[in-house]
């Protein structure tokens, strides 16, 4: 089951500094291991709400293999890169069950809720 990366991305100024393209020039040899490929990237069209920045979003093969990525020495080693020249919110979320429905998690809670 994939498990998705979700970077909400703040670049002061709006320009990448010289860390930050250090940064860019390095992470992909460090995902690439572990099955990582990026889906999209940059800024986003705010539908609701306030979105300032850019969004990043990637796909591993599993949670255990995003989890190895984020956690392994030569992604550690240039992480400060990152989070010393940009103000990031980082999610994983896995992908649903094959045949999920929001109708029937609706039931669902709605049991739960009522305990029948």
């Amino acid at each position: 089951m994939s498990t998705y990366l979700i970077n909400h991305l703040r670049i002061p100024g709006d320009v990448p500094n010289l860390s930050a393209l250090d940064y860019l020039d390095q992470v992909e040899a460090t995902v690439a291991p572990y099955g990582g490929k990026w889906l999209a990237m940059g800024p986003a069209t705010v539908t609701e709400g306030t979105w300032p920045g850019a969004v990043v979003l990637m796909e591993f093969p599993s949670r255990e293999q995003a989890d190895n990525w984020y956690n392994s020495a030569a992604y550690q080693k240039i992480l400060p890169l990152r989070v010393n020249s940009a103000i990031s919110d980082i999610v994983l979320i896995d992908e649903l069950p094959e045949g999920f429905t929001v109708k029937a998690y609706a039931a669902d809670v709605r049991r739960q809720i009522t305990g029948g």
